[in-house]
């Protein structure tokens, strides 16, 4: 590979020619997940790319897929796992280099031990922990370990806890290494006194979208009592299954499409009268017939089923909003479609 990407070519350039080489198609949904300034340089340096050989582009998408190759090792493992798995993909003398590159601006994230470590054997650590250590601690887990642990709390501390998360805005590098320290780790990564930002409405959203159907409901409830605005906040940026009424009837029949119709009979046998009506209407009159009879012949139903259903298709209409099939309108006010 060239040695052209340590000097010859700044970040951005090296940007702007990545996103040439994937195409107007892929390079547009990278674009959904940039900020607005980072998008517009990054299109003036697109603009500005007037031409680039073939060795260039290779030698740029290889230096990204061996990055992200190394930033995967480094998240499951750290920085050791990381560089014996490149060593043996890449050669020691090109791992160390990927390695080097990384290590300036990479630091491996508070907590890592309990990252890695089995979320029912954590949750014997944290458990009788005061609510404000388990949500610090539940800010810096992957959305589906702190689901498996929020779920497994006590009813009366879920709420708490997910509250304390959504709060949360920034926390000392000394109150995370007592935490640490009582939990008997090492804190590694973090080496100066700036404050980290985590926490906030956004995790505790990916964690009640990845929690089951029951613990969602218990929170959010428990929330629009305790903290309404807080909750309103938060079920502004998530879906819930009643909330297929915020839908219009031509993103309902695409939802429709992907659900199998055993899962919508159990589904909506926990459903209200609005969302029942939203589905059968949507559905042609030989179909709405069907289903409305299974419903009936199938009987008393439990819960869990009914919540499972649920979410099924939560998970559903969710994964066609982030490939943008569908539109939700979340009563923002400030969503245009044109």
């Amino acid at each position: 590979m060239a040695r052209y990407a340590d000097s010859t070519y700044t970040g951005i350039q090296k940007a702007a020619i990545l996103l040439i080489s994937l195409g107007p198609e892929k390079s547009s949904q990278i674009f959904k997940h940039l900020k607005e300034e980072e998008i517009e340089e990054l299109t003036l340096e697109i603009a500005n790319t007037k031409s680039i050989t073939t060795q260039v582009k290779d030698d740029v998408i290889n230096e990204f897929y061996e990055i992200c190759l190394a930033q995967q090792y480094i998240a499951e493992g750290g920085i050791g796992y990381a560089k014996e798995l490149l060593e043996g993909a890449l050669g020691s003398e090109k791992a160390m280099e990927v390695i080097s590159r990384l290590t300036a601006s990479l630091q491996v994230k508070p907590f890592e031990f309990v990252r890695k470590a089995d979320a029912s054997q954590l949750l014997n650590f944290i458990q009788d922990e005061h609510p404000q250590t388990i949500a610090l601690i539940l800010s810096y887990l992957s959305p589906s370990q702190a689901a498996q642990i929020i779920s497994a709390l006590a009813p009366d501390r879920q709420a708490d806890v997910a509250k304390r998360v959504a709060t949360m805005d920034r926390t000392s590098p000394d109150v995370i290494k007592e935490v640490e320290r009582v939990l008997e780790t090492k804190l590694s990564s973090l080496v100066n006194q700036e404050y980290n930002v985590i926490g906030g409405v956004d995790a505790v959203v990916e964690i009640l979208n990845t929690v089951d159907r029951g613990t969602e409901k218990h929170i959010m409830e428990t929330l629009e009592i305790e903290e309404p605005e807080l909750a309103d906040e938060i079920r502004k940026k998530m879906f819930v299954f009643e909330d297929i009424l915020l839908l219009d009837d031509r993103a309902i029949q695409r939802v429709l499409r992907d659900v199998e119709n055993s899962d919508l009979a159990i589904a909506l046998k926990g459903a209200n009268e609005q969302v029942q009506n939203a589905i059968f209407n949507n559905l042609s009159k030989r179909l709405a017939a069907m289903i409305k009879e299974d419903m009936e012949f199938m009987g008393p139903v439990r819960m869990k089923d009914v919540e499972e259903a649920q979410q099924k298709i939560v998970n559903i209409i969710r994964k066609l909003e982030d490939s943008a099939e569908i539109v939700i309108s979340r009563g923002g006010g400030d969503e245009i479609v044109v």
